[in-house]
């Protein structure tokens, strides 16, 4: 398309779960539902509309060692835009990824700066490693070069006690997360286990990552605080093969591992019906491959999740979530464009017939 060019994109427009409309046009790359006045050079697209779709939980620039180059990092941008994925929560990466900002054919990233971790409880060359003392400054240093966002690694495996275990005393990231606040961004932590839960809710942190740990008790007090989750059903489906790793030399956090696996379905249904927001996330980089929001929402969907509900976790509840905006009047036309009704079958999803950045059509 060139720069003057229309795009006329019909058929069922989404712009919500019920808000559906025929007709969309995207003039100088963003929306309109107003037909441009003396439109001459324009291109048509037919199908089922939907907002770019969300990962809220990706590592752009992050690989099985650690950072990566920026060819490797443009690869896996690349990858999630033609998934149909054109907005990502980074939930931490090593890598300096600002110059994705400035290339208007790669999603949207909002940044959560990189992980903070304790010392030796992490995977090597991921996170900052430190000590409590040190857990404030660090959240401070993320704060100002995340984009609202800031990762905190809340369990791993402690070798000494043989299993999972929190990171961190609850005063140090009561202080760490309300110096986050002051600074005007949210916490989210990765969290597998049960124990790290209570404090970080009770601390004020807005969103847990995975939350395989959650249980029945638990429940009620993250739906009264409103605190997130994204659980990465793709990843945690990794869980029996790490297990089988860590059989002989940690039998007890193996099997709490495969426990918290066989429970995951139960646990993310349990979440949704009392009424904790669920939001979709790959947890791709690292070990696992990008481009799976398709395959989330479907696992979604097989826990229990509504498929309406399940979608609006990766599209308008999500982007409302993080801020930004879904097919409304005068917004950045990122959308995606769909034979059937992905609705009705969220399966769909895993095949757009056109993928529409900036007003640009991409793929």
């Amino acid at each position: 398309m060139s720069d003057g060019a229309v795009l006329h994109v019909k058929g069922r427009v989404l712009v919500g779960p019920e808000d559906v409309r025929d007709e969309l046009w995207v003039v100088g790359g963003r929306v309109s539902y107003d037909r441009p006045a003396g439109a001459r050079d324009v291109r048509t697209v037919e199908g089922w509309a939907l907002p770019g779709l969300v990962d809220a939980h990706c590592h752009v620039g992050l690989g099985a060692q650690g950072p990566v180059d920026a060819a490797t990092a443009e690869k896996q941008a690349l990858t999630d835009r033609e998934a149909g994925t054109l907005l990502i929560r980074d939930a931490g990466s090593p890598s300096d990824t600002r110059w994705v900002d400035d290339r208007e054919d790669l999603p949207k990233i909002i940044r959560a700066g990189r992980h903070i971790a304790r010392t030796r409880r992490y995977i090597r060359n991921y996170a900052w490693e430190i000590e409590p003392d040190d857990l404030v400054a660090y959240v401070a240093q993320e704060a100002r070069r995340g984009d609202g966002w800031v990762k905190l690694v809340g369990d791993w495996i402690d070798r000494d006690l043989g299993d999972l275990a929190p990171c961190w005393p609850r005063e140090a990231v009561e202080a760490a997360i309300a110096e986050a606040h002051r600074r005007g961004a949210r916490v989210t932590a990765h969290c597998f286990a049960e124990s790290s839960l209570r404090d970080l809710v009770e601390a004020g942190i807005d969103c847990i990552e995975h939350a395989t740990g959650l249980t029945e008790d638990l429940i009620p007090l993250f739906a009264e605080r409103g605190v997130a989750i994204v659980p990465t059903l793709v990843n945690i489906a990794t869980f029996p093969q790490l297990a089988a790793g860590g059989d002989t030399r940690f039998p007890r956090w193996s099997a709490h591992m495969r426990r918290l696996h066989e429970r995951r379905y139960d646990t993310v249904r349990g979440a949704h019906d009392a009424g904790i927001p669920v939001f979709v996330g790959t947890d791709a980089g690292g070990s696992l491959a990008h481009g799976l929001v398709a395959e989330e929402v479907a696992e979604l969907v097989t826990a229990g999740i509504p498929p309406v509900q399940a979608l609006s976790a990766a599209s308008w509840g999500a982007r409302a979530w993080l801020g930004r905006p879904g097919l409304d009047e005068g917004a950045p036309a990122d959308l995606v464009v769909y034979e059937g009704d992905p609705r009705a079958d969220v399966r769909v999803l895993a095949a757009p017939r056109r993928v529409v950045l900036n007003g640009r059509i991409v793929q």
